[in-house]
């Protein structure tokens, strides 16, 4: 464990040159309204002493994914990526088997679908989803759960019905840390972490405080309920850039999530900051000395 680099599990990259971001409008976003690259997060990277990395979609679109293994395959700060596809398509077998050909396949990691915009909170264990999702167990990939707290009971019959997928929750499932209100979410979560097969990020937590005045104590209820319900060995950390900015720069979310796991011990830490990203999403990462 204490060879494995400080990884962040979960951030992303757009070029609104290339393709726009739709989803990101309102006044309160306007700071996310152009272009972030690899370039852009390397420095801030390095400094925090990240090694590795994994990059995640942001649009349901077939064309983002393979552009992201292109910059994965020439960029080694980026172990993973985290991609989309139709799990609902008729050839999601072969779609996927295609994405593992092009350049940069090696480090396709997981899937994700933006299910937190589904209307059926019930979208996941659809049987036409459920074959997808068993596409992805069998290509040996990840499932990332974007989610909302409604929809965390979706989540858990999907992980019962697949014991064999892994199942990644996103920004612990978005509870309402602004108001501080902690269930039903912390029930639905503790019963999610009840199957095996799941593993949570610590991710996302800025984003659901108060985004102008949110403290370590404002987020300490939540993360103590994650590391409670999946233990350390099944929790990972992730920045969320550059969707994090607005609310704190990379450096306060790395360190809040260092207060936050403080009372851990240092193989637990190494687990949350590493071990587990290494783990859920089967990584190729370089030593930490050499990172």
């Amino acid at each position: 464990m204490s060879d494995t680099p400080l990884v962040d599990a979960h951030h992303h990259v757009w070029d609104l040159a290339v393709r726009d971001q739709g989803w990101i409008t309102g006044p309160e976003l306007a700071p996310l309204r152009r272009s972030f690259s690899l370039s852009d997060l390397r420095p801030q990277a390095e400094r925090a002493g990240v090694g590795a990395t994994v990059m995640v979609q942001t649009l349901t679109v077939p064309e983002e994914t393979p552009e992201m293994l292109a910059q994965a395959a020439s960029d080694a700060l980026v172990a993973g990526v985290v991609g989309w596809t139709d799990l609902t398509a008729p050839d999601v077998v072969d779609t996927l088997a295609r994405l593992r050909e092009l350049p940069g396949g090696g480090r396709l990691a997981g899937i994700r679908h933006q299910v937190q915009s589904e209307p059926d909170p019930r979208w996941l264990v659809r049987e036409d989803v459920l074959r997808g999702l068993s596409a992805v167990a069998d290509a040996g990939l990840a499932y990332d759960l974007v989610i909302l707290p409604h929809q965390l009971p979706a989540a858990t019959a999907a992980a019962r019905r697949l014991p064999g997928l892994r199942f990644v929750l996103d920004h612990v499932g978005k509870p309402a840390i602004a108001t501080g209100v902690l269930e039903p979410w912390a029930s639905e979560l503790r019963a999610l972490a009840a199957e095996p097969n799941t593993f949570c990020k610590l991710s996302g937590l800025v984003t659901e405080a108060d985004w102008c005045g949110w403290t370590v104590d404002d987020l300490r209820p939540f993360a103590e309920t994650v590391l409670g319900a999946f233990g350390p060995d099944r929790v990972m950390y992730g920045s969320d850039w550059p969707v994090c900015t607005v609310a704190a720069d990379y450096a306060e979310v790395l360190d809040a999530a260092r207060a936050l796991t403080a009372g851990l011990s240092v193989d637990e830490r190494a687990g949350v900051f590493g071990g587990t990203a290494v783990n859920a999403y089967r990584l190729r990462v370089p030593d930490a000395a050499d990172a």
